[in-house]
């Protein structure tokens, strides 16, 4: 069935293209809760990320659903990883600052972190938090600072915390005005998405 390519549609296609941020992407690991990783797409894709990296060296990777992400997870590319080191190795060859949101007393404060830079954030399991490796791995500990008893977030509203620092960080630094890509790169991904 062919999709409706009204010019209404392709605009808002080529809206939202121009504004994805190629070099800002989350990693994943080893998230337990579908709903959670549903969620965290949903997020991703109102701040303008382009790819989601599932690093699942435990748990089963997540049975993504379109109607629990609101469809984001076709808008998101999906990049799969069962080694961590392999995982860091290729975001690393690609350029990627990597922080791991851990509670440790050489963690920086997200509101002190530039997210303005090429940078990949993991978020850990509900329960385990960031694995060791992926912490040894990570360039960078960060933490959200919290004034209360309690001294974690769900990981979905941790990951939205934190993006939305980055994106406002971004904006006010004009990454939303100017897209990394060429013309031919927007013209050829508004073709693909144009079609989902």
């Amino acid at each position: 069935m062919k999709k409706f390519r009204t010019e209404k549609r392709i605009k808002k296609i080529e809206s939202v293209i121009r504004k994805r941020q190629f070099d800002l992407t989350v990693v994943l690991e080893n998230i337990h809760d579908p709903h959670n990783v549903s969620a965290i797409y949903r997020t991703c894709d109102a701040i303008g990320i382009a790819s989601v990296n599932l690093l699942y060296t435990i748990e089963s990777f997540p049975k993504l659903s379109k109607t629990s992400s609101s469809s984001a997870v076709k808008w998101i590319e999906t990049l799969k990883h069962s080694n961590a080191e392999e995982c860091f190795r290729t975001l690393r060859n690609k350029g990627f600052k990597i922080y791991a949101t851990l509670l440790d007393d050489k963690a920086k404060n997200i509101y002190d972190v530039d997210w303005t830079e090429k940078c990949a954030i993991v978020l850990g399991n509900e329960h385990r938090g960031v694995s060791e490796e992926a912490a040894k791995f990570s360039d960078e500990l960060v933490y959200i600072p919290m004034h209360g008893m309690i001294q974690s977030l769900n990981v979905s509203v941790a990951t939205a915390v934190i993006l939305y620092e980055a994106q406002r960080q971004r904006a006010l630094k004009g990454h939303y005005n100017n897209s990394s890509l060429t013309d031919k790169e927007i013209k050829k991904l508004i073709i693909e998405w144009a079609e989902k």
